[in-house]
């Protein structure tokens, strides 16, 4: 059973306990499931147990941040790049006085570690 980024209406607590519940009662059942999820918790805990084997992918950044979208076999990490994303198609648009963001500007904020 196929999985895109279910439960992702609620919160990080609630949608990874949700979906350990119903992953658990699905492999425990002899299904198959497979899950898309960015709920760190859930894939966290799922990465974490023993009793049903899993395989877990995730999708690298290189170095300088661009991305392939090769999947490579990878626990999960605790963070998001939908910043990336953003920022991508313009959505940073500079800062205000008091470094709040605002239209118009067209600039990109400082790299941070992560790329």
């Amino acid at each position: 059973m196929l999985f895109n980024e279910s439960f992702a209406a609620t919160n990080e607590r609630e949608g990874s306990e949700i979906g350990r519940q119903v992953v658990t009662g699905l492999l425990e059942a002899g299904i198959r499931v497979l899950f898309v999820t960015h709920h760190f918790d859930l894939a966290g805990s799922l990465h974490r147990q023993d009793e049903h084997p899993a395989l877990f992918l995730r999708a690298p950044r290189q170095p300088d941040g661009r991305r392939d979208f090769k999947l490579v076999v990878a626990g999960s990490i605790p963070t998001s790049y939908g910043a990336d994303i953003y920022y991508g198609i313009g959505g940073w648009m500079g800062e205000l006085d008091d470094g709040q963001p605002r239209a118009g500007q067209g600039t990109q904020p400082p790299r941070g570690p992560a790329g």
